[in-house]
């Protein structure tokens, strides 16, 4: 779930490590005072669920619990936002499809969003994933992801920033346009070793290796098989990095 580094750091470091139920067990005893703290923690959950495709009852009990707590039209919007990003989330790794409830809760969080909420940059960005990946219009996705990357940017988001870095490249690739890919790769996997969000390093890594030349590739794969072994195999869906090579 890309967002800005927020919260104590005991909360970042077992987030960034892919210890995502650890982490929220940290704000579990100050959720029912406060809804902010309640979405965060739903959060994490979701987030859990799109790295390891596992605990999706456990994070949809902690949105409801969070949905049920939002009082002000930002926390509603960030709650829908969060409840989209869940569907979609289900809907991609085929748990389930939710994709008409992902579009939904998305409009609503747009709807209760303002345009300067500093939450609009995350929906902007999760309605580029489901317009690149469930609806396949890459048109639409490439244009929320140049607001969500404004966004981030101008709120000094930036671990989002590195997402949308990483997306507008991977639209540039299949576009052919390999030089800009190869820099919005390169930003991404900077931004990520800089602020320590190990769990998401792997990818990057892997996703730079494609546009790159020899024998850098090589050498960011072996790095890559290296960190995804520490952290567990985690992201599951990463392709094993030793056998891309």
């Amino acid at each position: 779930m890309p967002e800005s580094v927020v919260g104590t750091p005991d909360v970042w470091r077992l987030r960034a490590r892919g210890c995502w139920a650890e982490a929220a067990a940290i704000l579990a005893p100050y959720c029912a005072d406060s809804p902010d703290t309640a979405l965060r923690r739903a959060a994490l959950l979701v987030e859990g669920c799109m790295f390891t495709l596992d605990g999706w009852s456990e994070a949809e009990d902690a949105l409801r619990s969070a949905e049920a707590l939002a009082g002000s039209d930002e926390e509603r919007g960030a709650a829908a936002c969060e409840r989209g990003h869940l569907a979609y989330a289900a809907t991609l790794f085929s748990v389930r499809d939710r994709a008409d409830e992902a579009r939904a809760a998305f409009g609503r969080s747009a709807a209760l969003l303002s345009q300067v909420s500093p939450g609009r940059p995350l929906l902007d960005f999760r309605r580029g994933l489901f317009a690149e990946n469930v609806a396949q219009n890459p048109t639409a996705a490439r244009a929320a992801y140049r607001r969500a990357h404004a966004g981030a940017v101008a709120h000094g988001d930036a671990l989002l920033t590195s997402f949308t870095w990483r997306h507008l490249a991977g639209l540039a690739a299949a576009d052919g346009d390999l030089a800009e890919a190869h820099r919005g790769f390169t930003e991404s996997l900077r931004i990520r070793v800089d602020i320590g969000y190990l769990v998401g390093t792997a990818p990057a890594m892997l996703a730079l290796a494609e546009v790159e030349p020899e024998p850098a590739a090589t050498a960011l794969r072996a790095e890559a098989a290296r960190l995804h072994a520490l952290l567990g195999g985690i992201p599951v869906w990463l392709p094993h990095p030793a056998e891309s090579a």
